[in-house]
């Protein structure tokens, strides 16, 4: 699943219908409703019983660019958003998951690689954007290049064959500026 991009189609401060759907607390059940609170300066969501604060947190994904000899694995996803557009392997963590292992996880399931974590590239996130994305570096340790069930396609890209008009985010572009700056 490719959390991390949807950087444009999700927000940090949900729309007015996002809102509606959270009706009730989790704790005791009481219905919730907007207000605004002095000591944050912005409106919350809190329970109309037990006055329990219900933060709409942001949601943490993890990816990988995996490298081999000069050259970065990216995967044309086969869902939405941003069906038919190129990205690297990611999704998000499950709670309680560390988030390494989460980004070796989704590499696996998405385009069919082992990788060894080798650095962290950097934490992407942008203004009202619900999703925090962190990117590895990592190394193909064993495997079969192929596209799992949300990619259309996987392969290797040289650093001058990357598809930058049809990358699939913000986060996508960032990150492989980042590791083209660093100079693989």
């Amino acid at each position: 699943m490719h959390p991390h991009f949807h950087d444009s189609h999700h927000r940090l401060h949900p729309s007015h219908s996002e809102k509606e759907r959270i009706k009730f607390c989790y704790r005791c059940g009481g219905s919730l409703v907007e207000k605004f609170l002095m000591e944050e300066n912005k409106p919350r969501l809190i329970c109309s019983r037990c006055e329990l604060i219900v933060y709409l947190d942001p949601k943490v994904a993890a990816g990988t660019i995996p490298q081999k000899e000069g050259k970065i694995v990216l995967l044309k996803r086969d869902i939405e958003p941003a069906r038919g557009k190129w990205t690297f392997p990611g999704g998000y963590i499950d709670r309680g998951e560390v988030v390494s292992e989460a980004a070796i996880r989704e590499t696996k399931e998405e385009i069919g690689l082992d990788v060894k974590v080798t650095s962290l590239l950097n934490v992407y996130s942008y203004p009202g954007v619900d999703v925090v994305v962190i990117v590895y570096l990592a190394e193909i340790l064993g495997g079969e290049l192929s596209p799992g069930l949300e990619a259309q396609e996987v392969r290797f890209f040289s650093p001058d064959e990357i598809p930058w008009e049809e990358l699939a985010f913000q986060s996508t572009r960032d990150a492989l500026r980042e590791l083209l700056n660093r100079k693989m």
